[in-house]
């Protein structure tokens, strides 16, 4: 999943959001989407943050 950029997974999280909100997903299928979105959630803050500690060296190094 890592190979995901944070658009492509955002993408990916409303796609699920969606998904869900339509109530039309078995148990087996809601539990398998709520996993995959709680992977994408944890990809997405550490692509932040990431990005986040690359602007402060940005601005230290200024």
């Amino acid at each position: 999943m890592n190979e995901l950029n944070y658009t492509t997974a955002m993408q990916r999280l409303e796609l699920i959001v969606a998904q869900l909100e339509e109530g039309k997903k078995s148990v087996d299928e809601l539990s398998e989407l709520v996993k995959e979105a709680s992977d994408l959630v944890k990809l997405c803050r550490t692509k932040l943050k990431a990005t986040e500690e690359d602007i402060q060296k940005a601005f230290e190094d200024s």
